[in-house]
Protein backbone atom coordinates (compact mmCIF):
# COMPACT_ATOMS: atom_id res chain seq x y z
CA UNK A 1 0.00 0.00 0.00
CA UNK A 2 1.72 3.61 -0.95
CA UNK A 3 2.11 5.35 2.45
CA UNK A 4 0.01 8.91 2.88
CA UNK A 5 2.76 11.61 2.33
CA UNK A 6 2.61 15.14 4.05
CA UNK A 7 4.61 18.26 3.41
CA UNK A 8 7.92 16.61 5.48
CA UNK A 9 9.53 19.75 4.81
CA UNK A 10 7.54 21.43 7.49
CA UNK A 11 7.86 18.97 9.85
CA UNK A 12 10.87 19.64 12.12
CA UNK A 13 13.23 16.62 12.98
CA UNK A 14 13.51 15.20 16.31
CA UNK A 15 15.90 15.79 18.65
CA UNK A 16 18.52 13.55 19.48
CA UNK A 17 18.72 12.29 23.01
CA UNK A 18 22.42 13.44 23.43
CA UNK A 19 20.82 17.07 22.74
CA UNK A 20 18.26 17.24 25.08
CA UNK A 21 19.85 19.20 27.93
CA UNK A 22 20.85 21.86 25.50
CA UNK A 23 18.34 23.92 25.64
CA UNK A 24 17.58 27.56 26.96
CA UNK A 25 13.78 27.77 27.20
CA UNK A 26 12.05 31.05 27.71
CA UNK A 27 9.93 28.95 30.35
CA UNK A 28 12.39 28.51 32.67
CA UNK A 29 14.79 25.83 31.68
CA UNK A 30 18.15 25.92 32.72
CA UNK A 31 20.80 26.41 29.97
CA UNK A 32 22.73 23.75 29.36
CA UNK A 33 26.33 23.34 27.13
CA UNK A 34 26.94 19.67 26.74
CA UNK A 35 26.82 19.99 22.98
CA UNK A 36 28.56 22.99 21.93
CA UNK A 37 31.14 21.01 19.92
CA UNK A 38 32.23 24.41 18.82
CA UNK A 39 33.93 25.49 21.73
CA UNK A 40 35.79 22.52 22.41
CA UNK A 41 39.65 23.77 22.27
CA UNK A 42 42.46 22.50 23.58
CA UNK A 43 42.91 22.96 27.48
CA UNK A 44 44.69 26.53 28.07
CA UNK A 45 43.67 27.54 24.55
CA UNK A 46 42.22 30.39 25.33
CA UNK A 47 44.74 31.90 26.48
CA UNK A 48 43.02 33.92 29.55
CA UNK A 49 44.65 32.43 32.16
CA UNK A 50 41.90 32.31 34.76
CA UNK A 51 41.32 36.57 33.71
CA UNK A 52 38.21 37.71 32.29
CA UNK A 53 38.84 38.58 28.61
CA UNK A 54 36.05 40.13 25.84
CA UNK A 55 35.85 37.88 23.06
CA UNK A 56 34.76 37.81 19.15
CA UNK A 57 31.50 37.19 20.54
CA UNK A 58 31.21 40.71 22.09
CA UNK A 59 31.02 38.26 25.72
CA UNK A 60 32.90 38.54 28.49
CA UNK A 61 35.00 35.83 28.98
CA UNK A 62 36.47 34.20 32.14
CA UNK A 63 38.33 31.00 32.26
CA UNK A 64 37.61 28.64 35.39
CA UNK A 65 39.59 25.83 36.32
CA UNK A 66 37.80 22.22 36.69
CA UNK A 67 39.71 20.16 38.84
CA UNK A 68 38.89 18.33 42.41
CA UNK A 69 41.71 20.33 43.85
CA UNK A 70 40.53 23.58 42.09
CA UNK A 71 37.16 23.30 41.44
CA UNK A 72 35.90 26.72 39.81
CA UNK A 73 39.38 28.63 40.56
CA UNK A 74 40.01 31.67 38.49
CA UNK A 75 37.00 32.82 39.01
CA UNK A 76 37.99 36.23 40.49
CA UNK A 77 36.46 39.04 39.25
CA UNK A 78 32.78 38.61 39.25
CA UNK A 79 30.49 40.92 37.37
CA UNK A 80 26.94 41.05 36.40
CA UNK A 81 25.14 40.35 33.15
CA UNK A 82 25.14 38.10 29.89
CA UNK A 83 28.59 36.51 30.34
CA UNK A 84 31.12 33.33 29.04
CA UNK A 85 32.99 30.89 31.38
CA UNK A 86 35.11 29.04 29.24
CA UNK A 87 35.37 25.44 31.15
CA UNK A 88 38.88 23.98 31.56
CA UNK A 89 39.37 20.25 32.48
CA UNK A 90 43.30 20.41 34.06
CA UNK A 91 42.34 16.78 35.71
CA UNK A 92 43.12 13.38 34.48
CA UNK A 93 39.47 12.69 34.23
CA UNK A 94 36.20 13.48 32.27
CA UNK A 95 33.60 15.73 34.78
CA UNK A 96 30.01 16.99 34.47
CA UNK A 97 29.92 20.90 35.99
CA UNK A 98 27.41 22.78 37.27
CA UNK A 99 27.25 26.60 38.17
CA UNK A 100 24.34 27.03 41.04
CA UNK A 101 23.15 28.87 43.43
CA UNK A 102 24.62 28.83 46.78
CA UNK A 103 22.14 28.73 49.04
CA UNK A 104 19.71 27.06 46.92
CA UNK A 105 21.49 24.58 44.53
CA UNK A 106 19.64 25.63 41.65
CA UNK A 107 21.44 25.22 38.66
CA UNK A 108 21.96 27.80 36.30
CA UNK A 109 24.30 26.21 33.21
CA UNK A 110 25.86 23.24 33.03
CA UNK A 111 28.06 20.82 31.42
CA UNK A 112 28.18 17.26 30.73
CA UNK A 113 31.34 15.20 29.48
CA UNK A 114 34.14 17.58 29.90
CA UNK A 115 36.85 16.04 28.88
CA UNK A 116 40.75 15.80 30.55
CA UNK A 117 42.64 18.30 28.84
CA UNK A 118 39.70 20.81 26.98
CA UNK A 119 37.66 23.69 27.30
CA UNK A 120 34.30 24.01 26.73
CA UNK A 121 31.98 27.37 27.10
CA UNK A 122 28.75 27.27 29.46
CA UNK A 123 26.91 30.83 28.62
CA UNK A 124 24.91 32.21 31.54
CA UNK A 125 23.08 35.52 32.50
CA UNK A 126 23.69 36.30 36.25
CA UNK A 127 22.61 39.03 38.57
CA UNK A 128 22.85 39.80 42.07
CA UNK A 129 23.38 36.74 44.19
CA UNK A 130 25.86 34.33 45.45
CA UNK A 131 27.22 31.38 43.23
CA UNK A 132 29.37 28.69 43.11
CA UNK A 133 30.81 25.76 40.71
CA UNK A 134 30.15 22.13 41.28
CA UNK A 135 32.35 19.84 39.67
CA UNK A 136 31.50 15.96 39.40
CA UNK A 137 33.83 13.88 37.88
CA UNK A 138 33.68 10.25 36.95
CA UNK A 139 33.64 7.41 39.59
CA UNK A 140 34.73 10.33 42.29
CA UNK A 141 32.73 12.59 44.75
CA UNK A 142 31.28 16.11 44.35
CA UNK A 143 33.53 18.91 44.67
CA UNK A 144 32.05 22.48 45.39
CA UNK A 145 33.99 25.66 44.93
CA UNK A 146 34.05 28.94 46.76
CA UNK A 147 31.31 30.87 47.04
CA UNK A 148 31.24 33.75 44.87
CA UNK A 149 29.07 36.84 45.27
CA UNK A 150 27.93 39.48 42.71
CA UNK A 151 26.74 42.64 43.72
CA UNK A 152 25.74 45.90 42.02
CA UNK A 153 24.02 44.56 38.94
CA UNK A 154 21.30 47.13 39.13
CA UNK A 155 18.14 45.52 36.90
CA UNK A 156 20.07 42.25 35.65
CA UNK A 157 18.01 39.70 36.49
CA UNK A 158 19.70 36.09 36.06
CA UNK A 159 18.81 33.51 33.81
CA UNK A 160 16.38 30.82 34.26
CA UNK A 161 17.83 28.31 37.33
CA UNK A 162 16.43 24.97 38.71
CA UNK A 163 16.95 22.78 41.59
CA UNK A 164 17.87 19.13 40.42
CA UNK A 165 15.12 16.41 40.48
CA UNK A 166 16.92 13.35 42.25
CA UNK A 167 15.11 10.08 41.28
CA UNK A 168 13.12 9.85 45.15
CA UNK A 169 11.29 12.99 43.72
CA UNK A 170 10.16 11.03 40.94
CA UNK A 171 9.10 7.90 42.53
CA UNK A 172 5.72 9.25 43.77
CA UNK A 173 4.43 10.55 40.08
CA UNK A 174 6.14 7.29 38.49
CA UNK A 175 3.45 5.10 40.53
CA UNK A 176 0.51 6.95 40.40
CA UNK A 177 1.20 7.01 36.48
CA UNK A 178 1.74 3.26 36.98
CA UNK A 179 -1.92 2.66 38.63
CA UNK A 180 -3.30 5.03 35.64
CA UNK A 181 -1.78 2.58 33.02
CA UNK A 182 -2.85 -0.35 35.02
CA UNK A 183 -6.68 0.95 34.50
CA UNK A 184 -6.06 1.57 30.95
CA UNK A 185 -5.26 -1.77 30.33
CA UNK A 186 -8.22 -3.06 31.61
CA UNK A 187 -9.72 -0.45 29.18
CA UNK A 188 -7.49 -1.88 26.29
CA UNK A 189 -8.68 -5.40 26.80
CA UNK A 190 -12.12 -4.80 27.02
CA UNK A 191 -12.18 -2.38 24.16
CA UNK A 192 -9.96 -5.17 22.12
CA UNK A 193 -12.33 -7.91 23.02
CA UNK A 194 -15.12 -5.86 21.25
CA UNK A 195 -12.61 -5.75 18.36
CA UNK A 196 -11.69 -9.52 18.24
CA UNK A 197 -15.56 -10.73 18.40
CA UNK A 198 -16.88 -8.53 16.15
CA UNK A 199 -13.93 -10.58 13.28
CA UNK A 200 -14.59 -13.77 14.71
CA UNK A 201 -18.43 -13.15 13.85
CA UNK A 202 -17.21 -11.99 10.26
CA UNK A 203 -18.88 -8.37 10.81
CA UNK A 204 -16.34 -6.22 9.62
CA UNK A 205 -18.09 -3.09 9.23
CA UNK A 206 -18.15 -3.38 13.20
CA UNK A 207 -14.63 -4.73 13.00
CA UNK A 208 -13.95 -1.37 11.47
CA UNK A 209 -15.72 0.55 14.07
CA UNK A 210 -14.20 -0.95 16.44
CA UNK A 211 -10.51 -0.92 16.07
CA UNK A 212 -9.94 2.95 16.27
CA UNK A 213 -11.35 3.34 19.90
CA UNK A 214 -9.44 0.74 21.21
CA UNK A 215 -6.02 1.48 18.89
CA UNK A 216 -6.57 5.25 20.39
CA UNK A 217 -6.94 3.71 24.58
CA UNK A 218 -3.19 2.12 23.34
CA UNK A 219 -1.97 5.38 21.63
CA UNK A 220 -2.41 7.19 25.25
CA UNK A 221 -0.67 4.74 27.02
CA UNK A 222 2.61 6.18 25.25
CA UNK A 223 4.79 7.40 28.63
CA UNK A 224 4.75 3.19 29.51
CA UNK A 225 5.84 1.98 25.81
CA UNK A 226 9.53 1.13 27.19
CA UNK A 227 8.49 -0.90 30.31
CA UNK A 228 6.10 -3.31 27.63
CA UNK A 229 9.20 -4.82 26.24
CA UNK A 230 8.15 -7.30 23.82
CA UNK A 231 4.48 -6.61 24.57
CA UNK A 232 4.75 -3.11 22.19
CA UNK A 233 5.76 -5.12 19.02
CA UNK A 234 2.86 -7.51 19.25
CA UNK A 235 0.28 -4.82 19.79
CA UNK A 236 1.38 -1.97 17.83
CA UNK A 237 3.97 -2.96 15.95
CA UNK A 238 4.59 -1.96 12.36
CA UNK A 239 6.56 -3.07 9.39
CA UNK A 240 9.64 -1.75 9.96
CA UNK A 241 12.62 -3.21 9.42
CA UNK A 242 10.19 -6.84 8.34
CA UNK A 243 11.53 -8.11 4.81
CA UNK A 244 8.25 -9.50 4.29
CA UNK A 245 6.36 -5.96 4.92
CA UNK A 246 2.67 -6.03 5.37
CA UNK A 247 2.94 -10.08 5.02
CA UNK A 248 5.44 -10.63 7.06
CA UNK A 249 5.16 -13.40 9.54
CA UNK A 250 6.50 -10.91 12.30
CA UNK A 251 3.81 -7.94 11.31
CA UNK A 252 1.29 -8.22 14.18
CA UNK A 253 -1.08 -5.88 16.44
CA UNK A 254 -3.28 -3.24 15.50
CA UNK A 255 -1.50 -2.57 12.58
CA UNK A 256 -1.87 -5.17 11.45
CA UNK A 257 -5.35 -5.70 11.70
CA UNK A 258 -6.13 -2.04 10.40
CA UNK A 259 -4.52 -3.36 7.20
CA UNK A 260 -7.03 -6.45 7.23
CA UNK A 261 -10.16 -4.40 7.38
CA UNK A 262 -8.96 -1.95 4.89
CA UNK A 263 -7.79 -3.62 2.00
CA UNK A 264 -10.78 -6.02 1.70
CA UNK A 265 -8.91 -8.86 3.62
CA UNK A 266 -12.00 -11.80 4.36
CA UNK A 267 -12.55 -12.45 7.65
CA UNK A 268 -11.08 -15.84 8.05
CA UNK A 269 -7.93 -14.27 7.41
CA UNK A 270 -7.99 -12.02 10.35
CA UNK A 271 -9.19 -13.89 12.79
CA UNK A 272 -5.75 -15.03 13.33
CA UNK A 273 -3.98 -11.50 13.66
CA UNK A 274 -7.24 -10.24 16.11
CA UNK A 275 -6.91 -13.16 18.09
CA UNK A 276 -3.29 -13.22 18.86
CA UNK A 277 -3.58 -9.28 19.61
CA UNK A 278 -6.10 -10.05 22.22
CA UNK A 279 -3.61 -12.42 23.45
CA UNK A 280 -0.76 -9.72 23.84
CA UNK A 281 -3.11 -7.46 25.25
CA UNK A 282 -4.27 -9.35 28.35
CA UNK A 283 -1.33 -10.79 28.78
CA UNK A 284 0.28 -7.11 29.16
CA UNK A 285 -2.65 -6.70 31.30
CA UNK A 286 -1.90 -9.18 33.74
CA UNK A 287 1.34 -8.80 33.75
CA UNK A 288 1.44 -4.80 34.42
CA UNK A 289 1.09 -5.10 37.89
CA UNK A 290 4.39 -6.70 38.81
CA UNK A 291 6.02 -4.42 35.67
CA UNK A 292 8.84 -1.40 37.36
CA UNK A 293 9.04 1.88 35.24
CA UNK A 294 12.32 3.59 35.75
CA UNK A 295 11.62 7.16 37.35
CA UNK A 296 14.52 8.73 35.78
CA UNK A 297 12.93 8.16 32.26
CA UNK A 298 9.40 9.67 32.94
CA UNK A 299 10.09 13.26 32.36
CA UNK A 300 11.93 11.86 29.47
CA UNK A 301 8.86 10.51 27.94
CA UNK A 302 6.56 13.36 28.49
CA UNK A 303 8.61 14.96 25.43
CA UNK A 304 8.97 11.30 23.06
CA UNK A 305 5.22 11.10 23.09
CA UNK A 306 4.91 14.00 20.95
CA UNK A 307 8.41 13.88 19.10
CA UNK A 308 7.31 10.46 18.13
CA UNK A 309 3.76 11.37 16.80
CA UNK A 310 5.73 14.46 14.62
CA UNK A 311 7.68 11.67 13.10
CA UNK A 312 5.28 8.87 12.70
CA UNK A 313 2.19 9.90 12.44
CA UNK A 314 2.40 13.34 10.91
CA UNK A 315 4.49 11.94 8.24
CA UNK A 316 1.62 8.85 7.75
CA UNK A 317 4.37 5.99 8.26
CA UNK A 318 1.86 4.56 10.24
CA UNK A 319 -1.01 4.72 8.05
CA UNK A 320 -2.12 1.28 7.34
CA UNK A 321 -5.23 2.17 5.84
CA UNK A 322 -7.87 3.38 7.98
CA UNK A 323 -6.61 7.23 7.58
CA UNK A 324 -6.42 7.70 11.28
CA UNK A 325 -2.92 9.61 11.98
CA UNK A 326 -4.38 12.66 13.22
CA UNK A 327 -6.62 10.62 15.23
CA UNK A 328 -3.71 8.72 16.70
CA UNK A 329 -1.44 11.92 17.57
CA UNK A 330 -4.62 13.37 19.23
CA UNK A 331 -4.75 10.24 21.19
CA UNK A 332 -0.79 10.82 21.83
CA UNK A 333 -1.42 14.43 23.49
CA UNK A 334 -3.82 13.20 26.23
CA UNK A 335 -1.22 10.83 26.79
CA UNK A 336 0.67 13.62 27.56
CA UNK A 337 -1.10 15.64 29.46
CA UNK A 338 -1.80 12.88 31.56
CA UNK A 339 1.45 12.34 32.19
CA UNK A 340 2.57 16.03 32.69
CA UNK A 341 -0.18 16.27 35.81
CA UNK A 342 1.39 13.47 37.33
CA UNK A 343 5.44 15.47 37.05
CA UNK A 344 3.04 19.32 37.80
CA UNK A 345 4.12 19.26 41.17
CA UNK A 346 7.56 19.06 40.11
CA UNK A 347 7.47 21.50 37.74
CA UNK A 348 5.88 24.22 39.22
CA UNK A 349 8.33 25.02 41.51
CA UNK A 350 11.52 24.57 39.02
CA UNK A 351 9.60 25.98 35.84
CA UNK A 352 7.67 28.92 35.04
CA UNK A 353 6.84 28.80 31.51
CA UNK A 354 4.01 26.12 32.60
CA UNK A 355 1.47 28.73 31.42
CA UNK A 356 2.60 29.06 28.01
CA UNK A 357 3.07 25.16 28.02
CA UNK A 358 -0.30 24.39 29.05
CA UNK A 359 -1.54 27.22 26.35
CA UNK A 360 0.02 25.48 23.51
CA UNK A 361 -1.50 22.01 24.24
CA UNK A 362 -4.47 23.62 24.16
CA UNK A 363 -3.60 25.38 20.54
CA UNK A 364 -3.04 21.94 19.20
CA UNK A 365 -5.76 20.39 20.53
CA UNK A 366 -8.03 22.67 19.16
CA UNK A 367 -6.26 21.90 15.96
CA UNK A 368 -6.72 18.53 15.77
CA UNK A 369 -10.39 18.52 16.85
CA UNK A 370 -11.18 20.28 13.58
CA UNK A 371 -10.32 17.29 11.79
CA UNK A 372 -12.89 15.12 14.12
CA UNK A 373 -16.07 14.79 12.19
CA UNK A 374 -18.35 12.93 14.59
CA UNK A 375 -16.11 9.92 14.93
CA UNK A 376 -14.89 9.83 11.03
CA UNK A 377 -10.66 11.67 10.99
CA UNK A 378 -9.83 13.80 7.92
CA UNK A 379 -7.16 11.07 6.56
CA UNK A 380 -3.97 13.59 5.96
CA UNK A 381 -4.07 13.34 2.17
CA UNK A 382 -7.06 15.24 2.11
CA UNK A 383 -5.49 18.09 4.24
CA UNK A 384 -4.99 21.24 2.27
CA UNK A 385 -1.35 22.68 2.56
CA UNK A 386 -2.52 25.41 4.88
CA UNK A 387 -4.13 22.75 7.52
CA UNK A 388 -0.85 20.97 7.09
CA UNK A 389 1.61 23.62 8.05
CA UNK A 390 -0.86 24.73 11.08
CA UNK A 391 -0.37 20.75 12.42
CA UNK A 392 3.14 21.00 11.60
CA UNK A 393 3.25 24.46 13.35
CA UNK A 394 1.22 23.63 16.70
CA UNK A 395 2.89 20.31 17.24
CA UNK A 396 6.38 21.35 16.47
CA UNK A 397 6.22 23.81 18.85
CA UNK A 398 4.99 21.82 21.63
CA UNK A 399 7.46 19.32 21.09
CA UNK A 400 10.06 22.52 21.49
CA UNK A 401 8.41 23.23 24.79
CA UNK A 402 8.41 19.64 26.03
CA UNK A 403 12.15 19.39 25.64
CA UNK A 404 11.72 21.48 28.50
CA UNK A 405 10.00 18.64 30.47
CA UNK A 406 12.95 16.78 29.26
CA UNK A 407 15.67 18.73 30.67
CA UNK A 408 13.93 20.07 33.95
CA UNK A 409 13.17 16.43 34.74
CA UNK A 410 16.73 14.90 33.81
CA UNK A 411 18.36 13.42 37.24
CA UNK A 412 21.69 14.79 37.89
CA UNK A 413 24.22 14.32 40.23
CA UNK A 414 24.93 16.17 43.34
CA UNK A 415 27.23 14.28 45.30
Amino acid sequence: MPEATLDTDAVPAPRSAARRRTLLLAGGALVAAVAVTAGVLAAGGSGTGGRASAAADGLRHTTVEVATSGCGRGWSDPEPGRQVFDLSNTSSTAAEVYLTDAKTGAVYGEVEGLAPGTVRPMPVTLGNGAYAFKCLPDDADAVTGPTVRITGGGTVKSGPAAVPVSQQDLIPPTLAYQKWIQSRTVELARKTDVLRDAVDRGDLAAARAAWLPAHLVYERMGAAYGTFGDADAEINGTTAGLSGGVHDKDFAGFHRVEYGLWHGAPARSLRGPADRLAEAVHALRDSWPTQRMDPADVGLRAHEILENTVQFELTGRTDYGSGTNLATARANLDGTRVLLGYLRPLLTTRDTGLTGLDSQMDRAQHTLDGFDHDGRWTPLAELTRAQREKVNADLGELVERLADVAALTDVRRTA
